[in-house]
């Protein structure tokens, strides 16, 4: 798979991911163990697994959008798996210590968005840093063809190098 594949998948799950986070009906209340946060607004756990707020919804949103503008090009798709390596690795470091899980109050990144935003960043830090692997692609094969012809003309360039254009004249002349 490309960095630009990667790209267009990520940015449909993560876009998908925003818009079921706005709707109260895909989410289930808070347990009363979690963590309470200043910014409750659309407060929830998204599938009953992740908790989400309205704010964690429009970032979803944005990076979303953000994959699905980036998988217009290889080197756009490769910045844009970088960066999100680097973005939801520190979210996935903040969801683990206990005082920042909310950050601060206003984006809920404890429980099992711990896992999903490290897995996230694992996999965005392979498509963005990998080395090129060159395809070998079946017009190759069929330029290979191409080439034997030309080689088979290359006595009439070798003349007109030579500047002997009359195939009556020999090349020495």
């Amino acid at each position: 798979m490309s960095s630009k594949t990667f790209a267009l998948i990520i940015g449909i799950a993560f876009t998908l991911a925003g818009i079921a986070g706005m709707f109260p009906a895909a989410l289930t209340p808070p347990p009363p163990n979690a963590p309470a946060l200043s910014f409750d607004v659309l407060y929830g756990y998204l599938l009953g697994l992740f908790p989400v707020n309205l704010a964690h919804n429009v970032v979803h949103l944005a990076i979303g959008i953000l994959g699905l503008a980036a998988a217009t090009g290889e080197r756009h798709a490769r910045l844009y798996s970088r960066g999100l390596a680097v973005f939801y690795g520190a979210l996935g470091v903040l969801g683990m210590l206990p005082g920042p899980n909310t950050l601060f109050g206003l984006v809920p990144l404890h429980g099992h968005d711990v896992w999903l935003h490290l897995g996230t960043a694992a996999i965005a830090a392979y498509f963005g840093w990998r080395a090129e692997i060159p395809v070998l692609h079946e017009r190759d094969d069929r330029r290979h063809g191409l080439a034997d012809r030309r080689h088979a003309l290359s006595r009439v360039s070798l003349e007109r190098r030579r500047g002997a254009y009359d195939r009556r004249m020999p090349l020495g002349t």
